[in-house]
């Protein structure tokens, strides 16, 4: 199998090169996202794999198809990048790593919320030139607030159980509630408006859709607590970014914890400190002290990029023998 690999980085390289050791198939790794104009160069090529912003739509399909590719091997959880009625149409498949390292995702989210909140970059930031001064980092405790976990799939189930051992009290709303799960960790499924309104802390894990596209917005950021803080390692669609500068410059909510954005495509993971940056709302978002941006790094730790490596090697190898494909994603 010949596997063109896009939008890699170095520590992709260095995973996915000593796991393919067990594997044996010719790898060209890329440092270039695929798109609309780097398609074409996935001719000869039997299976794409591919990250978060990598763009998988109609025409990249289209393009893939004529240049003989069977298989886009997703190297992440999520697929809202990839257009699935295309896919099919083409008679390409689609399969994903679901879980890779759920751990390393809830856990940076519970770094973020503590950073956050105990205002730690700037205490980082002071004493690390000689300042000591400990005006304007006052903190609150985590133990004995409400923390709403939108979305209670294995990242979110995680997420309450971290947030329970402080002592929190969980709430939750997903679309299809895990009843069993709830009753046996003493959890209780509110509704949308209900989790707006009670959370001290609201933490997203629910999957980008139709139905959860903007799910934090101006009326439900407005339902908030003006001390809530938001805790997003989910999509960066989930929240509208417009709406969340309005809600932070007004005093809606207390603060935010991010590791996506809604535009993040551009500019995560490159370096633009030396260059402009033209998204006016990303600007804005990193002017506030009470904002936090990580680059889209939740996932990274050495255990989930093992476990992406092998996932999606296995994946490929059941489709090169013409196996079952357990992560197949398929067109709803």
């Amino acid at each position: 199998m010949k596997i063109a690999f896009f939008d890699t980085r170095s520590y992709d390289k260095v995973s996915f090169a000593k796991m393919n050791e067990g594997f044996n198939y010719e790898i060209d790794f890329r440092d270039y996202k695929l798109n609309e104009n780097t398609a074409p160069t996935a001719k000869g090529y039997d299976v794409v794999c591919v990250f978060v912003n990598d763009l998988v739509n109609a025409e990249v399909i289209k393009s893939l198809k004529e240049c003989g590719v069977k298989l886009i091997a997703l190297r992440c959880a999520g697929f809202n990048n990839v257009d699935l009625k295309a896919a099919a149409e083409a008679g390409i498949k689609v399969v994903r790593v679901p879980a890779y390292s759920p751990y390393a995702v809830a856990e940076h989210g519970a770094a973020l919320l503590m950073s956050l909140t105990r205002h730690i970059p700037q205490a980082y930031l002071r004493t690390k030139t000689a300042n000591f001064n400990i005006e304007g980092l006052t903190g609150r405790d985590l133990h004995g607030l409400t923390a709403g976990i939108i979305g209670t799939g294995k990242i979110g189930q995680i997420m309450a159980n971290i947030l329970k051992g402080f002592g929190m009290k969980i709430i939750a709303y997903d679309l299809f509630p895990n009843e069993k799960w709830a009753q046996e960790n003493d959890i209780t499924y509110v509704s949308k408006d209900e989790i707006f309104r009670e959370s001290d802390v609201l933490s997203l894990h629910c999957p980008l859709t139709e139905e959860t596209k903007h799910i934090v917005n101006h009326d439900t950021m407005k339902m908030m607590k003006h001390d809530a803080v938001i805790i997003n390692t989910g999509r960066g669609a989930l929240i509208d970014s417009k709406a969340l500068v309005h809600a932070l410059k007004h005093g809606h909510i207390g603060g935010i914890g991010m590791d996506v954005y809604e535009e993040e495509s551009k500019y995560f993971f490159s370096d633009w400190s030396t260059d402009i940056m033209t998204d006016d709302t990303l600007a804005r978002l990193l002017t506030f002290p009470n904002v936090i941006i990580t680059g889209h790094q939740a996932f990274l730790t050495t255990n989930a990029l093992k476990n992406l490596a092998e996932t999606t090697l296995n994946n490929i190898r059941d489709f090169a023998a013409g196996k079952e494909l357990v992560n197949e994603v398929k067109q709803p």
